[in-house]
């Protein structure tokens, strides 16, 4: 495989944070202002979004909020924060060795009710959006950079519980994809679910919270050949636990299935040797943040 392959990789390894704390984050914005951020500190292990597994210490900075009819939720990753590859792993990237300085992810929606001032709700599909995710990663060259835009519609569904859930169908676009071969196109497609569950039975200001990412139709595994795939799965579990109002700590499960559309098993060799693709299975974050 090529140099520009390897770094694309890597620099994918290092984008391991989609949001973990969001739910968590939409809850206390609920609960203040119409704006909430937060500042974690958190530590991945055995993270799957490249075949190489990866581990990484970084800092994330995130935000959530609605006013009228924009509903905001984002975050912005400082990878390798404090800068010892001792924390992380012999692949882990970030600031201070020419990798990403910083990866980020935006998912805006825009209720499509309150714009039109009509009540578009029925059976259990409350509210309706028009919504968005993009990401990007900001690499110095083409072989570490992405930049994805996801848009499509989403909904608030009733479940006649205390579990939150929302859904979201998306197209995607494409442009920078760490040199991948559907770079500048429209390709595939996502489904992505999240679900809140408060466990105050158990501990006052314990949360679960769980999101899955569901991408299909791609062209990918046609365009690259047998070490990628056209789906991919990516399903997070997280207990989220507010230790006073401002400090907070998570830990979370996180299963992949096909990480980063790489084909699990197969046999790859970047120049140092044989080796196969580990795309599949549980990696685990723990972080302590601080609420503002």
């Amino acid at each position: 495989m090529s140099v520009e392959s390897k770094l694309k990789t890597v620099a994918v390894a290092v984008t391991t944070l989609a949001g973990l704390s969001a739910g968590a984050a939409q809850a206390a914005a609920n609960n203040a202002s119409w704006f909430a951020q937060d500042l974690t500190l958190i530590h991945s292990h055995n993270i799957k979004f490249s075949p190489r597994p990866n581990s990484d210490t970084y800092l994330e900075y995130e935000y959530v909020g609605r006013q009228g009819p924009v509903e905001l939720y984002g975050y912005v990753d400082v990878p390798k924060v404090l800068g010892d590859s001792s924390h992380g792993s012999k692949y882990d990237t970030g600031v201070w060795d020419d990798g990403s300085p910083v990866f980020m992810e935006h998912e805006p929606r825009i209720s499509i009710d309150s714009l039109t001032g009509k009540d578009l709700s029925f059976g259990p599909f409350k509210e309706w959006y028009v919504a968005f995710d993009w990401i990007y990663d900001n690499g110095d060259n083409r072989a570490s950079r992405q930049n994805t835009l996801y848009a499509g519609i989403g909904t608030d569904i009733d479940t006649h519980s205390p579990l939150m859930l929302s859904a979201n169908v998306y197209a995607r676009r494409q442009w920078e994809n760490y040199g991948a071969a559907n770079e500048n196109s429209w390709d595939g497609y996502r489904l992505n679910l999240k679900y809140i569950l408060p466990l105050n039975q158990i501990a006052e200001g314990l949360t679960y919270i769980g999101f899955t990412n569901y991408d299909f139709d791609s062209d990918l595994g046609e365009l690259s050949g047998p070490d990628r795939t056209n789906n991919a799965l990516v399903s997070t579990n997280v207990l989220h636990y507010k230790i006073n109002p401002k400090v907070h700590v998570m830990a979370v499960a996180r299963y992949f299935h096909n990480g980063g559309q790489w084909k699990d098993g197969q046999t790859l060799n970047w120049g140092d040797g044989n080796f196969a693709a580990n795309s599949n299975g549980w990696g685990t974050y723990f972080g302590i943040g601080y609420d503002f």
